[in-house]
């Protein structure tokens, strides 16, 4: 795990990638299909999302498997093809990052509120550990659990992950709060650093959520926090609905202005989450090298 990171991260924060969901979009992604089932039906065109972002200079990418969980698949008559929609999912990232870039699986949320008994502890410990697993199998070098909201769903996912010997991310989404420095579930960042932490992350942060202003304080409560990596990915400001989709208003420009204060404070690893795209990766690499 050490050797990964200390190659990631000998010469300044690593550059992830941006967005997947809208770069599917523009390649004919409908409102309300299944992301993940493009990986059986349409991997080529997933495999352009992931090449392009190795292109521009993510030295980290993540997988076409934020929802490739049974919860999620399931509503889309794929519940029983977690295994096989995950394995591809790493698969075709690693096909587009050949020797050029680390591919991290993505976890994102079930869907389901514990808070609310939608869903049994354990219920999500068995279909995290049937993703992560999955993840693992197609050749992962690292799983992220990402876009959290409820600390006891991620740590149960974190949890997961750690079964699968590989190294781990987890990150929340802070939107909530006077600052937008909690989660929905009211959580902070000193909170979620101990829940992710126990867990066994060895890499914490945030996704989602907000603009990248804002994340620049949510570095700093995390440093102030822990002393492992920082992951930072940051939307592309708030999404403004246009003929039924989200569009983004933040300039790759716009982004990278704050690119200098997230490395002053110590974030490890930074990239793009909602409305980012591939200019947004070659904004930051072009900069990663300068400094």
């Amino acid at each position: 795990m050490k050797a990964l990171f200390d190659e990631l991260l000998r010469r300044g924060p690593a550059v992830t990638d941006g967005a997947w969901g809208t770069q599917l979009q523009g390649l004919g992604l409908g409102l309300g299909e299944c992301p993940e089932i493009w990986n059986l039906k349409h991997p080529a065109r997933v495999e352009v999302v992931a090449r392009e972002y190795v292109e521009a200079g993510s030295r980290v990418i993540l997988t076409n498997s934020f929802g490739g969980n049974r919860f999620i698949l399931g509503r889309h008559g794929h519940g029983d093809d977690v295994r096989e929609i995950n394995r591809r999912a790493v698969e075709i990232s690693r096909t587009a990052a050949g020797a050029r870039a680390f591919v991290f699986g993505s976890i994102g949320p079930s869907g389901k509120l514990l808070m609310s008994g939608e869903v049994t502890e354990d219920a999500l410990r068995e279909a995290y550990e049937e993703q992560a697993r999955a993840l693992a199998e197609g050749g992962g070098h690292a799983l992220v659990v990402e876009t959290m909201s409820d600390p006891v769903e991620a740590a149960t996912a974190v949890r997961a992950a750690t079964l699968t010997g590989l190294p781990v991310v987890g990150c929340m989404v802070f939107d909530s709060g006077k600052g937008n420095d909690r989660t929905m579930m009211g959580t902070t960042v000193a909170q979620a650093v101990a829940a992710l932490t126990e867990a066994g992350a060895d890499v914490v942060g945030a996704n989602c959520g907000q603009g990248i202003a804002g994340f620049v304080e949510l570095c700093r409560q995390f440093r102030a926090a822990t002393d492992l990596p920082v992951w930072i990915k940051a939307n592309a400001g708030l999404p403004e609905m246009v003929d039924g989709r989200a569009e983004y208003r933040t300039t790759p420009e716009e982004f990278l202005s704050h690119a200098p204060a997230l490395r002053e404070i110590g974030a490890d690893f930074i990239g793009g989450c909602c409305g980012t795209t591939p200019d947004f990766v070659r904004a930051l690499r072009n900069w990663a090298d300068e400094v």
